[in-house]
């Protein structure tokens, strides 16, 4: 193996900020989702059921690491004091206040969603189905959850403590407390709908494809590796939409509180996306895809296709690192292992670059007009994620721990370093 000394030293020199994720979580996740995945199609399951378990196959393994290898319930992080022996008479009343006021914001999530039609046809009827089930199990297992917990937490007056305490007028609540877990509970209300939604859609299709004819058609080959990519990315999200939890240290920290952020995410999902078919920023009117355009031209087919299962590789690859900590708009941990080692923002990078060279926009089946509104439109998307990104810096840069990792990603990151090289500026020193 070839070895450089100046990078070897250089490293040494100039660590990688310890990451708040392990390694062996996300690798875990990965093994226990390929085996049930393989399970799935042996015995063809391709059902909604069938992808709510591949979830779980991915969770159940990372929890377990996390517990017993990682042991991130000792973590400082978690705000737990697991030696305590308090009684949970001296902290029901804590623990009661509490309880009214996550039943309140449950039922502000639950309001939300009986009355926006939109999560009650197609996919969403699918969540909503799950939700239903989950709700009463959830409702009384919060009861004996919440007084043991209180029992061992250092600080238990939390947000949802500060809200309950604000409806029954028995505090003065820390307002900032109430708004941040209004947030963060507006964060995983709406995207978990969501990832719940597109769970089984991937995970049917990747299941149910014949691939008899996968080694002899590189265009179906790639198309099936990207669906499980992308299987891979909407598993993890989804577990880390769940698994929010103290003693797991995945709690949500923080929510983004700048309003610029909650817009440029909003507008990248559903119902207020701006990017699908018909929608204002849809630039596929005009254009095909990189299969029309290479068409009669297998190698140039094999090479795109592959380059496509890369990047769509990588955008899996930075949920994967995420563990169960993965969600839009919050603070969770400050990462910077794996993808995260060589960009602050690889899953936009990935996912814009698989765009770009999947639609190739500057190509028109209609004329140059479609051709230059098409390439403007994908520009002003890059530009929104740009946008995103920057919002996050924002919100993730008030942590030291963030300010640290971007100091070193400026000195040593892989994409920083490339984009600095273009712009002709040398890489900052330590």
């Amino acid at each position: 193996m070839l070895h450089d000394p100046a990078l070897a030293r250089a490293a040494k020199a100039d660590p990688r900020p310890q990451s708040a994720v392990s390694t062996g979580v996300g690798l875990c996740g990965l093994v226990g989702l390929l085996l049930w995945s393989g399970i799935a199609r042996w015995f063809h399951m391709d059902g909604p059921y069938a992808a709510l378990v591949n979830v779980a196959a991915c969770g159940m393994p990372m929890v377990l690491w996390s517990i017993f290898v990682d042991k991130v319930h000792r973590n400082p992080t978690t705000g737990i004091n697991w030696e305590s022996t308090t009684s949970w008479r001296e902290t029901l009343d804590i623990s009661l206040t509490k309880l009214a006021g996550l039943w309140m914001t449950w039922a502000v999530i639950a309001l939300v969603y009986g009355v926006s039609r939109f999560y009650w046809r197609g996919n969403y009827l699918f969540s909503m189905e799950a939700f239903q089930a989950a709700a009463p199990v959830l409702f009384v297992a919060s009861i004996p959850y919440v007084i043991w917990i209180d029992r061992k937490l250092i600080d238990p007056k939390d947000g949802a403590w500060a809200l309950g305490a604000w409806l029954m007028g028995t505090a003065n609540p820390d307002k900032d407390a109430i708004y941040n877990h209004l947030r963060s509970w507006g964060v995983k209300g709406f995207f978990l709908a969501f990832m719940l939604a597109i769970v089984p859609g991937g995970f049917g299709e990747f299941v149910r494809a014949d691939t008899s004819l996968l080694l002899r058609d590189p265009v179906a080959l790639s198309n099936w590796l990207i669906t499980f990519m992308f299987v891979i990315d909407v598993a993890f999200a989804t577990v880390g939409y769940v698994l929010t939890m103290r003693p797991l240290d995945s709690h949500i920290r923080s929510a983004n509180p700048y309003a610029a952020a909650w817009l440029a995410a909003l507008i990248c999902y559903p119902p207020f996306v701006l990017m699908a078919d018909g929608g204002p920023l849809d630039y596929h009117p005009g254009t095909s895809d990189w299969v029309h355009w290479y068409a009669g031209h297998p190698i140039l087919l094999a090479i795109t296709g592959a380059v496509l299962v890369m990047l769509t590789a990588i955008y899996a690859w930075a949920t994967i690192a995420f563990g169960f900590r993965f969600s839009n708009l919050t603070h969770r941990g400050v990462l910077t292992h794996g993808p995260y080692a060589f960009s602050r923002h690889p899953a936009y990078l990935s996912k814009n670059l698989f765009w770009l060279i999947s639609t190739i926009p500057f190509l028109s089946t209609g004329t140059m007009v479609d051709a230059a509104r098409a390439t403007i439109l994908m520009g002003v998307v890059a530009g929104i994620y740009y946008w995103r990104a920057q919002t996050e810096e924002w919100h993730l840069g008030e942590d030291p721990a963030y300010q640290a990792y971007t100091q070193w990603m400026a000195r040593n990151g892989a994409v920083p370093r490339f984009f600095g090289w273009l712009a002709g500026k040398p890489p900052p020193v330590a």
